[in-house]
């Protein structure tokens, strides 16, 4: 379906998604916020799509923040329910059982470095800039910077990037474990859809399951977490995809997966 504030593109079973507000640096106002949670519905949704891309329009910026004229006006009421709406978005985004790849193309500051957070990897260009400058505003992060960056870079790192809003670059952000790589700018798309396509050359069902059980056990003990390993293993010996992979290795073939 067409967005107002994404580009959305199917090729070859990978969804690349553009936030496409270049004029306003591709900044996050609530009609994109919308798009996004819609977006990656319908990625999730098309049997013809095996996972996405996420990017932004141009060559400045990824996403540069939040739009500051919407959140200018706000008070605490529609504050928190604008929160609330970033975060559902982008946990959808993160508990998607298809792959989502954010490709960092410029400027991921506020609610783009949250939105690539809430991405299962990050590819980032050489040129991007990462952030949660947010007190120099006088607010804090909303779309869920204050849960997922302490998850990723540790309590100490992430304090120090949100409470002096300091911005990093992107062999910074590789360094302390933020990106997952840095490439040539020109070199950025074709670097995720490689990545994308070995994913997606997996098993799709063992993908999800991978997906799940990493998230999920990051929010609870070390026990239940291996309890979630352990349910979906037994699943997946339920599966073709699993008889199909132990043949294709006996047989010494590339696997045919069907997602079953």
């Amino acid at each position: 379906m067409p967005y107002a504030t994404l580009g959305f593109d199917v090729r070859d079973r990978v969804a690349t998604v553009t936030v496409n507000r270049p004029d306003k640096l591709n900044a996050l106002n609530d009609a994109t916020i919308a798009d996004l949670d819609a977006a990656i519905g319908e990625v999730i949704a098309r049997d013809d799509v095996g996972g996405a891309i996420v990017t932004g329009a141009g060559a400045k910026a990824f996403v540069a923040g939040a739009d500051i004229a919407e959140l200018a006006t706000q008070g605490p009421l529609d504050g928190r329910a604008r929160a609330r709406a970033g975060q559902a978005a982008f946990s959808r985004i993160e508990r998607s059982p298809k792959p989502v790849i954010a490709a960092v193309n410029g400027f991921a500051l506020g609610g783009g470095c949250e939105l690539a957070m809430a991405c299962h990897i990050r590819i980032a260009s050489a040129t991007a800039q990462f952030g949660l400058p947010e007190v120099t505003l006088g607010i804090a992060p909303g779309y869920g910077g204050t849960q997922r960056l302490p998850r990723l870079v540790g309590k100490g790192r992430a304090l120090q990037l949100m409470l002096t809003g300091e911005r990093i670059d992107a062999a910074e952000a590789h360094r302390i474990g933020l990106v997952n790589k840095v490439t040539a700018p020109e070199e950025l798309m074709a670097t995720a859809e490689a990545m994308m396509r070995q994913i997606l050359a997996r098993g799709p069902v063992a993908v999800a399951a991978c997906i799940d059980a990493a998230t999920r056990g990051l929010d609870t003990t070390l026990e239940d977490g291996m309890r979630i390993e352990a349910d979906h293993f037994g699943l997946l010996a339920s599966t073709a995809d699993m008889r199909e992979g132990m043949q294709a290795f006996l047989e010494k073939r590339a696997p045919r997966f069907t997602g079953r």
